[in-house]
């Protein structure tokens, strides 16, 4: 079982998933790192969330950043995301992410800030006292 799912929109996305994954490896918690393109993608993603059994999604994502909506559209479960800075200075990805339709929360925290997502993420786990 992985507890924590990093989906990020592209592999440009990769260096702010590391910095996900250096809180992350400090953590008691399991985790993995995919690239599924919401857009690219669709069916993929769509399998990935159906067949996955992460506790928390972590989604990466920028431009129109539709990846953090679309998981929340196909799960449950938590999700955390985490604008980049494409373009714009990233606020095109921030809004996209914070302004989510009623019935499809995601949690955001900075541009740029994957650290910021992993702590989220592990402060929703120790809430759930969840044991490896």
């Amino acid at each position: 079982m992985v507890n924590i799912s990093i989906i990020m929109g592209s592999e440009s996305d990769r260096a702010i998933a590391d910095r996900a994954v250096s809180v992350l490896e400090k953590s008691r918690y399991t985790y993995e790192v995919v690239v599924i393109s919401a857009h690219r993608n669709p069916d993929a993603l769509d399998e990935y969330i159906k067949s996955s059994d992460s506790l928390v999604y972590i989604a990466i994502a920028g431009l129109s950043a539709a990846l953090p909506g679309v998981i929340a559209s196909k799960t449950k479960r938590p999700v955390i995301g985490v604008p980049v800075n494409a373009k714009l200075g990233g606020i095109d990805a921030l809004l996209s992410i914070a302004q989510m339709p009623p019935g499809v929360p995601v949690a955001s925290v900075g541009i740029d800030n994957g650290a910021n997502g992993a702590h989220m993420a592990v402060r929703i786990l120790d809430l759930l006292n969840i044991d490896q």
